[in-house]
């Protein structure tokens, strides 16, 4: 059998904002077999990318460069910020109005983690369509 990966990759300015990044992913992911079937999946990938997003800018002060693989098992979102800083869970104060994001990704996500490189970090999360079946398009013919 063979692998197919589909990709895609953008950046986003600090100037334009979140609402652009979740725009852009929720159009890519239109183009995949699963979406359709699979709007709370979606909605997921979309929230995690707009915690990663507005992590770049807030904390690192940076651009955000997003960068979508779907591999026929894993959608793969991967976001680049130029802070080595790792991002760590906390406990935010009550009434705080950020503080949340690593701990919503991490709720998200079927697997996620950092890793530094030499101009920054990025953060990866993976995400996992329920039915294999629609992810590949493919049905069981039930033998």
């Amino acid at each position: 059998m063979a692998v197919k990966a589909m990709g895609w990759a953008h950046s986003f300015p600090m100037s334009e904002g979140v609402r652009v990044g979740r725009e852009w992913t929720r159009r890519r992911l239109e183009s995949l077999p699963w979406t359709a079937a699979e709007p709370d999946t979606v909605d997921a990938v979309v929230l995690a990318v707009s915690e990663l997003i507005t992590n770049a800018h807030i904390h690192a002060h940076s651009d955000a460069h997003l960068v979508l693989t779907w591999d026929g098992d894993c959608l793969q979102v991967s976001v680049h910020d130029e802070d080595p800083s790792l991002p760590r869970q906390r406990e935010p104060e009550q009434g705080a109005v950020s503080g949340r994001g690593v701990a919503i990704v991490s709720k998200l996500a079927d697997e996620w983690g950092t890793r530094c490189q030499r101009h920054g970090k990025t953060v990866t999360a993976c995400f996992r369509p329920a039915d294999p079946a629609a992810a590949t398009g493919h049905q069981d013919s039930g033998s």
